[in-house]
């Protein structure tokens, strides 16, 4: 079977008539320029060193050579071979806290968007696994269902801000709940949850949900983000603009710090890690590098046929016509030239 894996490249083909028609053209005003600059007999004998066939045979290597560099690009394929593709991986849900202490400034730029460019970052180390997102304040959402489209994912993930969320408030269990329901609709065994926040639990109904993961076999990671000294909440108008920090009803600015404690116990309680990502952020980066390095288990396997590549060929065959048309020379031996000269 033969098929071109580029087929829009062939539109370059175009080129062939085109340069057809410029050396016809410019062999033409040649040939015109000579007429008007002296008589026939004397620009006989002036280019009788010139030879038209070189000349001739020289463009036309150029126009085929130019043809097979114009299918050499579309990726001619022929000839076919079967692999066997095994799809190996597994499933991650990240449940990203967006209560609006995660805008607090503690960790730069903010807690947000340090989380934010350390899940990026672990798209970009994934192959294969699938990947989850799950909003959560008060109450949590799927934001992203497990996909491998990690585009797709990464512009959900770009789209996660406090004002999305209906209510504001931390609720940990709600996010493992909406977390786990969506690692059951894979079907995959090796399944992973992360759960990214500043450890602020308002709420405090988990033990239900860390007792269905223990027993589901899923492994619960969690990040505290933001430091122990705690930070002022950037408050913002409807524009966008600062208008100075969160208060209390007694005027008083409101400081999120970070609590770890029971982020500890849920990830301990599942077999999972704890780690704190203050200042540097750097513990984030490496658990998420870690999850990446995972190989997962085998979903399934199937046959695909791959069509060789063939474009070797035809790049070869235009290099060497140009070397030709390089090597060719369009004029005739000295003595020839001179021998008709004087007859």
């Amino acid at each position: 079977m033969f098929r071109f894996a580029m087929s829009e490249w062939l539109l370059g083909l175009t080129l062939v008539p085109v340069l057809v028609g410029l050396f016809w053209l410019t062999g033409r005003a040649r040939r015109r320029a000579l007429a008007r600059f002296a008589d026939a007999e004397l620009v006989e004998r002036l280019t009788a060193s010139v030879s038209r066939t070189a000349r001739r045979v020289r463009a036309g290597l150029i126009v085929v050579a130019t043809g097979l560099l114009v299918l050499a690009l579309a990726r001619p394929q022929f000839g076919t071979r079967v692999e066997t593709v095994r799809s190996v991986g597994q499933d991650i849900v990240i449940a990203v806290d967006l209560s609006r202490s995660m805008l607090a400034e503690d960790v730069t730029p903010n807690r947000l968007e340090r989380a934010r460019l350390a899940i990026l970052g672990l798209m970009r180390r994934l192959d294969g696994d699938r990947i989850g997102l799950v909003a959560f304040a008060a109450d949590a959402f799927v934001q992203s269902p497990l996909t491998i489209d990690y585009a797709a994912a990464g512009m959900f993930l770009g789209a996660m801000h406090p004002d999305i969320m209906p209510v504001q408030g931390t609720d940990l269990g709600a996010a493992l709940r909406v977390a786990l329901d969506a690692l059951e609709q894979g079907a995959r065994e090796s399944r992973v949850v992360v759960v990214v926040t500043d450890g602020e639990d308002h709420e405090g109904t988990l033990d239900t949900e860390i007792q269905r993961a223990v027993e589901r076999g899923v492994r619960i990671h969690t990040v505290g983000i933001g430091s122990v000294e705690g930070a002022p909440i950037p408050e913002f108008d409807a524009s966008g603009r600062r208008q100075g920090f969160v208060r209390d009803e007694d005027g008083t600015v409101v400081t999120t710090r970070l609590g770890g404690e029971t982020l500890r116990r849920v990830a301990e309680s599942t077999g999972g890690r704890f780690v704190r990502a203050g200042v540097s952020g750097t513990a984030m980066d490496d658990l998420f590098r870690d999850i990446a390095s995972v190989e997962g288990e085998e979903l399934d396997e199937r046959q695909i046929t791959q069509f060789e590549e063939q474009y070797q060929i035809f790049l070869t065959l235009a290099l060497v016509l140009l070397l030709i048309e390089w090597l060719l020379p369009d004029r005739r031996r000295r003595e020839l030239a001179w021998a008709g000269r004087f007859e």
